[in-house]
């Protein structure tokens, strides 16, 4: 349903990287699940009134709540799509986190009211009556849940949307919840045994759970997570693919929402080189970030020497010292200066985050290690740089 009605009332409906087609999604899928809930609601919460059971009146306005979600969805994404001004330079696609995040607590606030209804309910059970409608109407409901739950998360990954894939991460805890709600309502009918209340202490825990997970998804982005491994092999690919770029190191990428990401790193360019050409070459590379990656890019130029044997020789001799001492370890902006009584190795060392060493341990190691060198009177000068990967 979502791919059709996407035909009519989203131009260029292929495009997921760019804004509009972004927000025209979200807008979309939010309106189709408001809908889709309330229709729910309505049948579940009848169902819950002619049987008697608290799991299928909870698990009702679960659906209700869950209107109320794709309400911020939608809301979200609209507010997301604002463009840049005055109080916010850098635009509002963090809107978006934020829907995802009050989905997030909405399922924690459900979760929790059904975990404590369910204990009522265990205290004082009463029998609940089942007909073949209710048995309907519940099943259409995991039915319809499965298909919400495959929509957002197939077009949660085609946008790179947390707030979508928060709602497919509700959408499936409600799958289970009314597959348990349905699982007791039999055994109830079959047995004489009320379960219900101890079927909907189940289905409150799960969507807790749910809750809890995709919280952390939401709040990973805004309070600043690494990027992507792909993300930052594609930026390495897309840079070191240039002749006159030998290297490249700190990395920042900043994400102020989804196709509104800012990012700055160093680019390592021959020393001796043309200054006109390299800056041509570097701004020719920024463009290309921005074009195949929709980023704004902005590149330092560190210059190193090239052409002199007895510098690149001793940069891969210290090289080696640095993966010895570990293998994630790398070095860059390497310099030696000659004093008279003796030799500064001057260099930076990017430090995976994972890497369990303090950087004063890194920094005496190395120096301890420099120091030994057979074959001169060297001092390290180092710089520590704690880096993504």
């Amino acid at each position: 349903m979502i791919t059709f009605l996407s035909h009519f009332f989203i131009k260029n409906y292929k495009d997921y990287n760019s804004p509009q087609v972004r927000q025209s999604y979200g807008m979309l899928c939010g309106a189709v699940g408001i809908a889709l809930n309330i229709f729910l609601f309505i049948g579940k919460w009848l169902a819950g009134i002619l049987s008697g059971s608290i799991a299928i009146t909870a698990d009702a306005f679960n659906n209700l709540s869950d209107a109320g979600s794709s309400v911020i969805t939608l809301v979200g994404f609209k507010l997301s799509g604002q463009k840049p001004d005055t109080e916010h330079p850098f635009g509002h696609g963090r809107m978006e986190y934020i829907s995802g995040l009050l989905v997030s607590v909405a399922i924690l606030i459900m979760g929790f009211e059904l975990i404590r209804s369910s204990i009522d309910k265990i205290r004082t059970p009463e029998p609940i009556e089942c007909s073949p409608v209710i048995i309907a109407v519940l099943i259409a409901s995991i039915l319809v849940k499965i298909y919400m739950y495959y929509y957002n998360r197939t077009i949660g990954h085609k946008i790179d949307s947390t707030a979508m894939q928060a709602t497919a991460g509700d959408s499936l805890s409600d799958t289970v919840s009314t597959s348990l709600v349905l699982l007791a309502t039999i055994i109830s009918q079959l047995t004489g045994l009320v379960l219900d209340g101890w079927f909907g202490v189940l289905v409150g825990i799960f969507i807790f759970y749910t809750g809890i997970t995709t919280m952390k998804d939401t709040i990973d982005p805004l309070l600043g997570q690494a990027p992507e491994k792909n993300l930052v092999e594609e930026i390495e690919e897309i840079v070191l693919a240039h002749p006159l770029v030998h290297g490249m190191h700190d990395l920042i990428v900043h994400d102020y929402g989804p196709g509104r990401l800012i990012l700055s790193l160093h680019a390592e360019v021959p020393a001796h080189g043309d200054l006109l050409i390299i800056h041509d070459e570097i701004d020719n590379i920024e463009h290309e970030l921005q074009d195949k990656l929709n980023c704004s890019a902005t590149i330092h130029i560190d210059p190193i020497v090239t052409d002199n044997k007895e510098v690149n020789e001793m940069r891969s001799q210290i090289e080696e010292i640095t993966r010895n001492l570990d293998r994630r370890l790398s070095i860059h902006d390497f310099r030696i200066v000659e004093g008279p009584t003796h030799t500064n190795l001057i260099f930076d060392v990017a430090v995976p985050f994972e890497c369990k060493l303090t950087n004063v341990e890194i920094t005496n190691l190395l120096k301890e290690r420099i120091r030994n060198m057979d074959d001169g009177n060297y001092c390290a000068v180092i710089q520590i740089d704690r880096v993504y990967a």
